[in-house]
């Protein structure tokens, strides 16, 4: 692939990319490129400069310096970390309780079960009806264990 920069005769500017220069030189000759802003078939080549890859002993700048490498689970910013470390304390503190979620809290609040924190899974209309009927519920900015890569 080459990426060009165009410009078309009323002097619009913009970029394009290609399987080859050749197929550039064909589609410009059959009129099959048209500028993004007028709709002019009439395109040539802008001046640019080219995208060149250092060689691979070459001495990087700090611009070609690539960001240290952190394990991908790790936590990329501090709301993550965060995230991570609520996520740690409910897991900690309180029973996973899957897609029971609803009828726990409901037996948990109504005394049929005994009283314990318990974090799970629920659909939207479940959710809302525990609310309607006055017990407490909180989404969590986490999904379950199991259901993360």
């Amino acid at each position: 692939m080459i990426r060009y920069a165009l410009k078309c005769n009323n002097d619009h500017g913009f970029e394009s990319w290609f399987a080859s220069a050749a197929a550039f030189d064909t589609l410009a000759a059959s009129g099959r490129i048209s500028c993004m802003h007028c709709g002019s078939t009439e395109i040539t080549k802008s001046l640019m400069a080219p995208n060149v890859r250092p060689a691979r002993n070459a001495v990087p700048n700090a611009v070609d310096t690539p960001a240290p490498e952190r394990p991908l689970s790790a936590p990329a910013n501090p709301m993550e970390a965060a995230i991570a470390a609520l996520r740690a304390q409910v897991e900690a503190n309180s029973e996973y309780v899957g897609m029971n979620f609803a009828t726990e809290a409901r037996a948990i609040h109504d005394g049929d079960a005994p009283e314990r924190a318990i974090f799970g899974e629920a659909r939207f209309d479940e959710a809302k009806a525990l609310l309607d009927d006055g017990i407490p519920v909180a989404p969590l900015p986490f999904m379950p264990q199991r259901k993360t890569n």
